[in-house]
């Protein structure tokens, strides 16, 4: 948990960053999504297999056109995002897609997250198309993503997580 925020620096993700944003990938997900995804399946995060995946994904880099930022305050990763092409069939030319933004819950409120947005948004270019998937029930984040010039488009999909079908609806932007 983080206690106090000092300066926050954005920068791209490194393979060496892979146990800091499995911990918070970890983290964000059994506080955000307590009560809208199973419990169970919240207890069974393991942050050290994620960091495996994570450090896989980075040595990949933008190789497969993904691009991860961390936000790092002192040496600590404190929130992570990704985006790269949209995933979608219907996706317009040049879509691109936010896969992730997620923070250390003790960050939340801090601005973290608005950073972390705005860099995606300023790398991407302000007028590429972008779309993200967010749950229903995560209110917090849709709240977020409207702040920040994303509306649901009336496309929605079921994602089973530990058993249960959550409905997920489509953003977009631009």
């Amino acid at each position: 948990m983080v206690e106090q925020i000092d300066e926050v620096l954005i920068r791209p993700a490194t393979t060496q960053d892979a146990a800091g944003i499995a911990r918070v990938h970890v983290r964000s997900w059994q506080e955000a999504y307590t009560g809208i995804v199973p419990d169970d399946y919240l207890r069974s995060l393991d942050p050290d297999q994620r960091a495996e995946r994570w450090a896989r994904q980075l040595a990949d880099g933008p190789a497969d056109h993904v691009r991860t930022f961390v936000a790092q305050s002192g040496d600590q990763v404190i929130g992570f995002a990704s985006y790269g092409p949209s995933r979608d069939e219907d996706a317009r030319r040049r879509e691109r897609e936010i896969y992730s933004i997620y923070l250390d819950p003790g960050t939340w409120g801090h601005g973290v997250a608005r950073d972390l947005i705005r860099t995606v948004l300023a790398e991407a270019g302000e007028q590429t198309p972008m779309s993200l998937w967010v749950l229903a029930d995560n209110a917090r984040a849709r709240h977020f993503y409207r702040r920040h010039g994303f509306s649901p488009d009336g496309i929605e999909r079921l994602e089973t997580l530990g058993g249960a079908d959550l409905l997920e609806v489509r953003y977009r932007r631009g």
